[in-house]
């Protein structure tokens, strides 16, 4: 069965979006290399590249279902924060818009009875659970540590420890 447009559609900005997903995460570990917090930067870098993925997943899927993938340009990221708290804070509603824009999709796709795309959704549905939950974790650290300094390096070596 081939894909409907719309939902072709929809899927084509999605990729679009998750490639943003990944600019923005690699602008916000920019800003921490040059705050010298390499282990935010390193969070950050393996974000990027899960973001890439989830574009590449998208991708895929729209091929094998015999649509056409139709890429656009991607919107320059922000580069600059205040703070390590202000970037998780935009990372966390960040994370909650891709969310929304899932559900979009496969609020369509169900509207549709279109039981594969649904399917294929609900990685990205669980996936979004684990994204949501694990910047909303560290923004709640950075909001516990506030001006602390020591708590701020103590977070930055324990983000260093996160594998892709």
């Amino acid at each position: 069965m081939l894909m409907n447009e719309r939902i072709q559609e929809l899927i084509n900005d999605q990729i679009n979006y998750e490639m943003y997903s990944g600019y923005i995460y690699l602008s916000m570990a920019a800003y921490f290399e040059s705050e010298n917090l390499k282990g935010f930067a390193n969070w950050m870098k393996i974000q990027a590249y899960e973001e890439l993925k989830h574009a590449q997943k998208f991708f895929d899927y729209v091929n094998e279902r015999g649509a056409r993938v139709l890429l656009k340009s991607i919107q320059a990221p922000k580069t600059e924060w205040i703070s390590a708290k202000e970037v998780f804070k935009e990372a966390y509603e960040h994370e909650k818009n891709v969310t929304a824009r899932i559900y979009n999709i496969a609020d369509y796709a169900i509207e549709l009875k279109d039981h594969a795309t649904v399917s294929f959704l609900n990685w990205y549905a669980d996936e979004q659970v684990e994204e949501e939950a694990n910047t909303l974790e560290i923004l709640q650290k950075l909001e516990k540590i506030g001006d602390h300094m020591q708590g701020l390096f103590m977070l930055d070596s324990e983000l260093s420890k996160r594998e892709g």
